[in-house]
């Protein structure tokens, strides 16, 4: 008989230590940087007060995860929008994700 566990554990994401500041130089070399570095650093200093005040980091990890996903999802969008599909029939998605409290 065996103290293992039957079912297999998920590992949570964490980020390796440099990320935010890899995703930062990643976001200021983008043509978006005017726009998406302001919006990173209010992001991310919101998220340490948040993660200071709750003792948990899945809200750092959320932030970074979020603008990974922008980040890496843009060339998508502008090909989306240079190939000039309609697309008013979509949800609007500038309404921003609520955080888990």
């Amino acid at each position: 008989m065996s103290a293992q566990p039957d079912h297999a554990t998920v590992t949570p994401y964490a980020p390796a230590p440099g990320a935010p500041a890899e995703l930062l130089d990643r976001l200021r070399a983008d043509r978006r940087a005017p726009q998406w570095v302001p919006a990173f650093e209010r992001e991310w200093t919101a998220a340490l007060e948040e993660s200071r005040g709750t003792f948990s980091l899945a809200v750092l990890y959320e932030t970074l995860q979020v603008w990974q996903a922008r980040l890496a999802s843009a060339p998508e969008v502008d090909a989306f929008v240079a190939s000039g599909y309609d697309d008013s029939a979509f949800v609007e998605t500038a309404v921003p994700r609520s955080r888990r409290r």
